[in-house]
């Protein structure tokens, strides 16, 4: 794999303000039961590196410090974690709002049958990965069969109230582009998704977020493999 850090270090963007601190993302760990193109942590299956308790524990305590008022739990799949249960129990009993960055699939692996219901029950606000409404454009970048799952995955939430107006429980999902591009209007596409996902799978769901790849790990590799990095460069900016 190319490394990317280099070319990302000298850069003319502009400088990143820090501003009050309110959220705090953490990412529990690298494993994963899928393996994208994109991932910018290149995460997948054969991956081992897992947040241990103790820094799980120290979580806790800055989240009491510092009085944060949002915890936002990424991975790979955070839900693989062995401390992921236990953080988001101790985060929602400090009053945080927790929101878990969930890949759809992960709630149809064994031994995570009750996954949707706890989250559910902890009021958890579910970030959804969904690149696309179209089963071929998911499985291309995601792997066979994601869509399926991600479907599956869609209605259980569903069922249990999230994404239903007036039900306190949140779905939001992520659409990022499949290759060096941007993505287009985030409203226009929003719409698009809730008639498709309605009109064919009954699925609801609160809003749509446009993301654009960053470029490192498996994504970045690819474009310096592929000559487009500086291209790249030049259209994010």
């Amino acid at each position: 794999m190319h490394d990317t850090l280099p070319l990302l270090t000298a850069t003319d963007f502009p400088a990143i303000r820090r501003q009050a601190l309110n959220t705090l993302q953490v990412n529990l760990g690298y494993r994963c039961n899928q393996s994208c193109l994109h991932c910018h942590v290149n995460a997948g299956p054969n991956r081992t590196e897992m947040m241990d308790g103790a820094t799980v524990d120290l979580v806790i305590e800055v989240l009491k410090a510092r009085r944060i008022t949002t915890l936002d739990l990424t991975g790979g799949a955070p839900e693989l974690s062995e401390h992921f249960r236990r953080l988001v129990v101790a985060a929602r009993a400090l009053g945080v709002e927790v929101i878990d960055r969930c890949n759809l699939t992960i709630l149809s692996e064994p031994g995570q049958e009750d996954l949707a219901a706890f989250l559910a029950e902890q009021g958890v606000q579910v970030v959804a990965s969904m690149p696309c409404y179209s089963p071929a454009n998911v499985d291309r970048q995601r792997g066979d069969g994601v869509f399926d799952l991600s479907i599956t995955g869609l209605q259980q939430l569903n069922a249990l109230g999230y994404g239903v107006p007036d039900s306190g429980l949140t779905l939001n999902l992520v659409y990022n582009p499949q290759g060096p591009s941007l993505p287009p209007p985030q409203a226009a596409l929003e719409a698009d998704y809730k008639r498709e996902l309605l009109q064919h799978f009954g699925i609801r769901f609160n809003h749509l977020f446009a993301l654009t790849n960053m470029p490192v790990q498996r994504f970045g590799s690819t474009l310096v493999s592929k000559g487009t990095f500086g291209t790249y460069m030049q259209l994010l900016k």
